[in-house]
């Protein structure tokens, strides 16, 4: 089986990027990172993406208030973020308390600042087919891992196992406007084993640990991990047993190592089409 990489594809993203900023005058791109509360996962994906975005040559600043915070408050200041000319980009970690209306702050962000892809207008874009919107950086990221690997996905049959905004359903979009046939599974599928076992491409983003292991996955299929959670063991670990599939796939996603790590990269991908400093 071949292991699809991350660090391959992250490493092709960052040399585009800085390319790209060499001939840009003035200061690069920043990012706004806004997060409410304390939350462990929060934190390392912020310190994580600030990290990657440094490594680029782009700039961040970091958001943060206190899971109180009433929404009023956060609305305002968001408004403050989003009105803010210094700032290109706009990254909101989800999900946010309860007290916060979080569709009304998805209303108000600056479809192009938004390069997360939390406004209904970026999202209306990615179902619509549109390519000058932003779809969120996860699912795009698996988009740019089956390209830099050369799995073709037309008229591919491909399962995505998972239904969420975030990954699921603009995942399946983005299979779509390549070709694929595409079928949206999630937990409650009816035969999910069956279904999982006929797809050419397999994508895993239920958000259940080690729930996909090789009863689910055909012979020679390509199989694209999103999850990430820690085992018993206190290890990093995916949505699929990723040695049990070792006999069954062709090429699969590790975790750590594989979409996470290419997630970011899109990330400042977007963060340079939001300040008009890359054109695709």
């Amino acid at each position: 089986m071949i292991e699809l990489k991350g660090a391959a594809v992250s490493a092709q993203i960052k040399e585009q990027v800085q390319k790209a900023l060499a001939k840009r005058p003035g200061p690069p791109p920043k990012l706004a990172i806004i997060r409410v509360g304390e939350n462990p996962d929060d934190l390392s994906y912020e310190k994580g993406a600030r990290k990657k975005l440094e490594s680029f040559g782009l700039r961040s600043q970091s958001f943060s208030y206190p899971k109180q915070i009433s929404h009023a408050r956060f609305y305002e200041a968001f408004l403050q973020i989003n009105q803010d000319p210094d700032v290109d980009g706009i990254l909101l970690l989800l999900p946010l308390p309860a007290q916060i209306r979080f569709p009304e702050i998805a209303q108000a962000i600056d479809p192009k600042k938004d390069v997360d892809g939390i406004s209904p207008v970026n999202i209306a874009k990615v179902f619509a087919g549109e390519t000058d919107g932003f779809a969120p950086c996860t699912a795009e990221a698996v988009m740019e891992i089956l390209s830099h690997y050369g799995v073709e996905t037309a008229g591919k049959r491909a399962v995505v196992v998972g239904r969420s905004m975030v990954v699921g359903r603009p995942l399946s979009m983005l299979l779509l406007q390549q070709n694929a046939t595409v079928t949206i599974c999630h937990t409650r599928t009816r035969n999910l084993e069956l279904v999982c076992r006929d797809a050419e491409l397999l994508v895993a983003a239920a958000g259940q640990r080690k729930m996909l292991d090789e009863r689910y996955v055909g012979k020679d299929a390509v199989v694209v991990d999103v999850g990430i959670h820690v085992d018993q063991e206190g290890k990093l670990c995916g949505d699929v047993d990723f040695d049990r599939i070792r006999d069954c796939a062709s090429m699969a996603t590790p975790v750590p190592g594989g979409v996470g790590s290419v997630t970011t990269a899109v990330l400042a991908k977007h963060l340079m089409r939001a300040a008009g400093a890359f054109e695709e």
